[in-house]
């Protein structure tokens, strides 16, 4: 009886999702769910796959040198129906050679002559190679063998490269602190819609990659320490024993441990005092590595529980400058968006066994890391640490493309950086903060590019990526949470991350994922938020008053499916709020009427959206006459 209650039900929801209203899909996105790759339940397919690495690297940094060595092995498994001829390489530093498409303009200090590739084999075959024309930031490799489905080849790459004097996401913080990032040659990524993933990497937009498995070797000299994705194998081999005894400390620890402060660096005796330390860090499952050398860095730590079940705890570190005051409480910030993040939104436990803020420029996530750059505010910075750690879960829980969809993951992190924002600061300073710095650029400039739709691929976007990125996307989810309320819009939302954790999601699976964990058709809303031009714009014309009511006729200009509360003004001085879910606007995007009872009379009514900013607020007021 169980089995065929279940059945039902899923029929029913199948028999609702082919009856209501469908949304666009490209042709070879379309080819996906055809192949049965990907599911209308918003699961993976039972046909869907994806390719995995296998990453042993070793690299040597010996500042303040800036060339760094690198050598690695890289068994590349070919989980998929296709034969492969060929690999696509990613040489993402190869952004700094000159000459090379980027959005933005690059000082002197900014270029390098790229990546280099010294010896590049493919089953113990050396491949010729030529740097002057591998410049980009891909290149495509062919195999003498063909790669067959569910075999595996394996690549032995030994290259070298010149780090910036300009750092931005990756490159020289100070001429003996260096912040190293997709610093290694990659198979990039061969998926199920798409191929072979060719964007170039322009500066601008982000990253796509699979999940491999990482065996990172750093070779640096003694009293410098290094910090990476992963956990570390040796600190017994690389730390003398009282800073490798803080460093177990500290894993257990609520309070901050200082393992490493300005007068320990000064004293020169933290590392194994061998010409060159090296350090090993691995980590399984995961999408890059990123790695932190610097002597003269402090180095802070703690830990605090993320799974109340297991009752497992994540490592918050921290490595900084020690007049940097903002970094002397990243520690104790980063353990409460750790704890925040696993226990209320979106409320998985923190998937990783660490977490390390480094100070740097770039405000970037990476696996484990995040680069943040130093301000006098310590709330500000705190706001911009927790909106980094929070892409965690999007795009590093979730392999989210970047590149195509950064909706998919900075929509997702402006969200959580604004309820754990309300937690820490309050609802009020937290949402101002939200509309100054998320918002206010969306209203008060309207141009073409800012109206373009969301599901716009991020990669052919310029003047609206960050609207489409971050803003509006964001206002989506909120709008959607609102609809939902937080049990239902939560339950639907692990249901997408439950589906989708480990592999690599596109749009249509977050749109139905989010309808069958909700248990309700919203391709209405999602084509509403997703595939349209409309911002947020409503206008109360008019107000009229019978049978102890007032029915007020609410014109929807901008287009957009928002909550608004309707904040009313009685004669007698007194008040009352009503409010009004995204859900009003589900059959008539355009027009509705709110009926309001009431024995009283009203004076005034105004809308008010909240973080829902209205592009024009002179037409949200409503005068009795």
């Amino acid at each position: 009886m169980y089995k065929s209650i279940i059945l039902s039900a899923l029929a029913c929801f199948v028999f609702l999702q082919a009856g209501a209203q469908t949304l666009y899909m490209p042709r070879d996105i379309k080819r996906a769910y055809d192949k049965q790759t990907r599911s209308p339940d918003g699961k993976p397919g039972k046909n869907y796959w994806q390719n995995h690495g296998r990453y042993n690297i070793s690299i040597t940094a010996l500042p303040p040198d800036r060339n760094i060595k690198g050598t690695e092995q890289i068994t590349y498994f070919n989980n998929s129906p296709d034969t492969l001829k060929r690999l696509n390489m990613k040489l993402i530093l190869n952004i700094h050679r000159a000459g090379v498409a980027r959005f933005g303009n690059a000082d002197a200090d900014y270029l390098t002559p790229g990546l280099q590739i010294d010896e590049f084999q493919v089953n113990g075959e050396k491949k010729n190679w030529n740097n002057n024309t591998a410049a980009g930031t891909n290149q495509l490799v062919s195999l003498t063998k063909a790669l067959m489905p569910h075999d595996s080849v394996k690549l032995n790459i030994a290259w070298h490269f010149q780090i910036s004097k300009q750092s931005g996401r990756e490159g020289m913080i100070d001429s003996t602190t260096y912040y190293l990032a997709y610093f290694y040659p990659r198979v990039s990524v061969y998926d199920d819609y798409n191929g072979w993933d060719t964007l170039p990497f322009l500066d601008a937009q982000e990253f796509y990659n699979d999940f491999n498995d990482y065996t990172l070797n750093v070779t640096a000299p003694k009293n410098y320490i290094v910090w990476a994705t992963g956990t570390l194998q040796n600190p017994n081999q690389v730390l003398q024993p009282e800073y490798a005894k803080k460093l177990e400390q500290s894993f257990t620890s609520d309070s901050t441990i200082h393992i490493a402060t300005a007068g320990d660096l000064a004293r020169k005796n933290i590392t194994a005092q061998n010409d060159v330390n090296t350090w090993t860090w691995k980590a399984n499952n995961i999408s890059d590595m990123a790695v932190g050398v610097s002597d003269h860095y402090d180095w802070d730590a703690a830990s605090t529980v993320v799974d109340d079940a297991t009752h497992r705890r994540a490592s918050m570190q921290a490595a900084f400058l020690d007049n940097a005051n903002d970094f002397h409480h990243a520690v104790q910030a980063g353990r409460n968006s750790l704890s925040w993040l696993s226990h209320n939104w979106p409320g998985v436990p923190y998937p990783f066994p660490k977490m390390t803020s480094f100070q740097g420029f770039a405000d970037m996530e990476y696996p484990m890391m995040v680069n943040d750059s130093h301000t006098d505010d310590i709330r500000f910075s705190q706001f911009v640490q927790d909106h980094e750690i929070a892409h965690t879960y999007f795009p590093f829980y979730m392999g989210i493309n970047e590149s195509r969809y950064a909706f998919m993951d900075e929509g997702w992190a402006t969200t959580f950086e604004l309820l754990i924002g309300t937690s820490e600061v309050g609802k009020e300073k937290a949402e101002n903060l939200y509309k100054q710095f998320r918002i206010n650029r969306w209203i008060h400039d309207r141009s073409t590019a800012e109206d373009l739709p969301i599901i716009t691929p991020s990669s052919e976007l310029r003047g609206g990526y960050g609207n489409n990125s971050y803003g509006k996307p964001s206002l989506s989810y909120f709008a959607l949470k609102d609809m939902l309320g937080d049990e239902l819009f939560k339950k639907a939302l692990h249901a997408y991350m439950d589906n989708w954790h480990g592999k690599h999601p596109i749009p249509w699976d977050y749109f139905n994922s989010m309808s069958a964990g909700s248990g309700k058709n919203l391709n209405w809303f999602f084509n509403n938020w997703f595939f349209t031009n409309y911002y947020i714009d409503l206008d109360l014309r008019n107000g009229v008053k019978s049978n102890g009511s007032y029915a007020f006729s609410i014109y929807n200009i901008g287009g957009f499916a928002v909550p608004f509360d309707m904040n009313v003004t009685y004669t007698d001085g007194t008040t009352q709020s009503f409010h009004q879910t995204p859900a009003v606007w589900e059959h008539n995007q355009k027009q509705i009427e709110i009926r309001i009872k009431t024995t009283k009379t009203i004076k005034s009514v105004v809308l008010d959206g909240g973080i829902f900013m209205d592009a024009d607020t002179s037409n949200n007021k409503w005068i009795a006459k």
